[in-house]
């Protein structure tokens, strides 16, 4: 796989969800809390995903951002961690099953 940069995971997720779902892939700029999910996902239906997202080769979750996704997911959403091309297509997945 060749090496991918975090930011053009990011827009081909973008425009994934936006224009295979017609939903918002919005940028969670949180100020004051560091550590959240780098997307919000908002889908028809009501459904909302929060997507951390990560280059394929060398990165990891930190700790915070592990306690924000055990946070969000006790208050019932869900949280992806996307680090490749190959993580959205199986996010897709999930929202075609209406996760």
């Amino acid at each position: 796989m060749p090496n991918i940069l975090e930011k053009e995971i990011e827009r081909t997720l973008k425009v994934y969800v936006e224009g295979r779902y017609h939903g918002l892939c919005l940028k969670w700029v949180c100020p004051g809390w560091s550590g959240v999910p780098d997307r919000i996902l908002l889908l028809p239906g009501g459904r909302v995903h929060f997507v951390e997202l990560k280059r394929p080769k060398g990165s990891r979750v930190s700790e915070l951002q592990k306690w924000w996704k055990r946070k969000l997911e006790d208050l019932g959403f869900t949280v992806w961690h996307i680090y490749t091309l190959e993580d959205i297509k199986r996010l897709g997945e999930e929202i075609n099953a209406g996760n």
